[in-house]
């Protein structure tokens, strides 16, 4: 099977991820320190909670060197709600804190006219693909997701845009340069779609 390292950097629902990963056919470990990294054939960032914590976790814990590294080598990444942010260059989340930079782009607060819709945004929503990807394979246009989230990423690079939403405004929903990946929603709790998007994580 294929191993599969889960960060645990404080800030995300770990064992859920996890259960969804195995239940994927991956052979997963909870990396609680970088250099458990060196073992993986797969990443995941997850993540709960604001951007400023997130990277304040990630550089105390010394997580930032060996991610790089090991994308550098190839390894696959996947962020997952806040990790997917945590990639952009810049997060204005309490505020201005300085992201991983690994895919271009500023987390910025959704803003919207309809008043009617309420933030944080909560539930299933669908997404619209914007350009085919090795993550989306099996994935239909138009599938629902399961989303929690505040903050969105404004990417630099549309080419970077894989799928977006619709809430106010067109949000990303899944965005990838390179074998870094990243879903605002979360697979874990996306039923079978979320599984297929971890499966074709997994093949990367």
């Amino acid at each position: 099977m294929m191993s599969v390292y889960i960060i645990d950097y404080g800030m995300g629902n770990l064992l859920s991820v996890k259960r969804a990963f195995e239940l994927c056919g991956a052979d997963v470990v909870i990396a609680s320190k970088p250099s458990d990294l060196d073992e993986a054939y797969h990443m995941v960032l997850p993540g709960v909670g604001s951007f400023r914590d997130g990277m304040k976790n990630l550089r105390e814990g010394g997580w930032i060197p060996k991610i790089k590294e090991n994308i550098n080598k190839g390894t696959p990444l996947l962020g997952i709600c806040l990790g997917m942010q945590l990639l952009a260059d810049k997060g204005y989340e309490v505020e201005e804190t300085e992201g991983l930079g690994l895919i271009p782009g500023e987390i910025k607060k959704i803003s919207y006219k309809d008043s009617s819709l309420r933030i944080p945004h909560v539930g299933w929503n669908n997404i619209i693909h914007k350009k085919k990807s090795e993550i989306t394979v099996d994935v239909d246009d138009d599938t629902d997701f399961y989303f929690v989230h505040s903050y969105h990423f404004i990417p630099k690079n549309c080419d970077d845009v894989i799928s977006v939403t619709e809430y106010g405004e067109l949000v990303v929903s899944i965005i990838g340069s390179g074998v870094v990946f990243g879903t605002q929603f979360h697979p874990e709790k996306s039923g079978k779609a979320g599984f297929q998007i971890i499966k074709n994580f997994l093949q990367i």
